[in-house]
């Protein structure tokens, strides 16, 4: 009976820690997509504390380049969540859809990030970036 009782108390427990949102891996979900309108879309980001969805071109070799667009994120599920592009993209160009912290920078709420900064910079749990790549179209 008592580990009945522990099972059910743990099982509650773990629920309720992911329904808050805590616990969830730090995610990016996208796919490939028309982005002819200026903007592209993660259909779901899970971000361990509030930041930001940066979008940074990419090529055949997967490094993040120059970010080219940007979208907040609160903690914890962030469902369909659109960044403005504030350059051109052009059909088969790659983008890659990073977490951000919201950590370093001088104003809380204002994107402050460049290339190689560590104000709002990517966050690495485990030393790996939390991202996915997709493809214009």
């Amino acid at each position: 009976m008592k580990t009945i009782l522990t099972s059910s108390i743990f099982a509650l427990t773990a629920s309720i820690a992911m329904a808050a949102g805590h616990g969830m891996a730090p995610g990016v979900e996208a796919m490939d997509q028309d982005v002819s309108g200026g903007t592209v879309t993660a259909t779901k980001v899970i971000a361990p504390a509030n930041g930001w969805l940066v979008v940074h071109r990419t090529d055949g070799e997967m490094k993040p380049g120059p970010v080219v667009g940007y979208a907040s994120l609160k903690e914890g599920e962030n469902m369909d969540v659109s960044a403005i592009l504030q350059e051109d993209v052009a059909a088969g160009d790659k983008l890659m859809l990073m977490v951000h912290g919201e950590d370093g920078g001088m104003t809380t709420g204002v994107f402050e990030y460049t290339l190689g900064a560590k104000e709002d910079g990517p966050i690495k749990p485990d030393g790996k970036l939390v991202m996915t790549v997709v493809s214009a179209k």
